[in-house]
């Protein structure tokens, strides 16, 4: 089994990266797990409360449940993966029943902030991209997919996203065995990845 760790910041192109590395391998080859499914259950909370909720701060994510999962996929175990909603920035009664494969793939903006996570992973790549690029994709996706006005996302990205960025995810480039810069527009690092990936496969 290969884990392989995909980070960068909020908008950085991580999920057109993942996606673009999935195309080029054999289907049910990969297993995706994505960070943001391991977030805190804050659904008892009130609007107000929920809107203060710092989803850049490694403290909102649960760890040891991901690292958990992590290692059962790693010993040939199905794992229940949470399913969490940025509406009501709460988990799903239901799980997505999750089965090991060759090759594992964990996404997100934290994932190497987490000591223990770091030395679960095989590979570990940060995504990197242009301040100015990531705020357009990141007021896109939140007026979109989250139902942010456009005033809500400036506040939420100078308040929260910006500040946690320079903090926490950032200083975790040096990490990183694998710096992808432009994102998913990146297709030489892109290539260079699944190729990687698919020699493992094929061994």
């Amino acid at each position: 089994m290969l884990i392989i760790g995909i980070a960068g910041g909020s908008g950085s192109g991580k999920s057109t990266v993942v996606n673009q590395i999935i195309k080029r391998l054999p289907k049910e080859s990969v297993t995706i797990i994505p960070q943001d499914a391991y977030y805190k259950d804050n659904g008892h909370k009130s609007a107000e409360e929920r809107a203060k909720i710092n989803f850049d701060h490694p403290s909102s994510i649960e760890w040891a449940l991901l690292n958990r999962h992590l290692n059962f996929l790693r010993e040939g175990s199905p794992i229940e993966m949470p399913m969490y909603s940025y509406v009501t920035c709460a988990r799903s009664k239901e799980t997505l029943p999750v089965k090991p494969s060759r090759v594992i793939i964990v996404e997100g903006i934290l994932i190497l902030s987490n000591p223990r996570l770091r030395k679960n992973m095989d590979i570990k790549v940060f995504v990197d991209a242009d301040g100015d690029d990531r705020l357009m994709r990141i007021i896109w996706r939140d007026i979109e997919e989250r139902g942010r006005s456009f005033q809500q996302v400036l506040e939420h990205y100078e308040k929260y996203v910006k500040p946690m960025h320079l903090q926490f995810i950032e200083p975790t480039k040096r990490y990183a065995d694998i710096i992808v810069p432009q994102g998913g527009q990146n297709k030489v690092a892109i290539d260079i990845l699944s190729s990687r990936i698919g020699s493992h496969l094929i061994h």
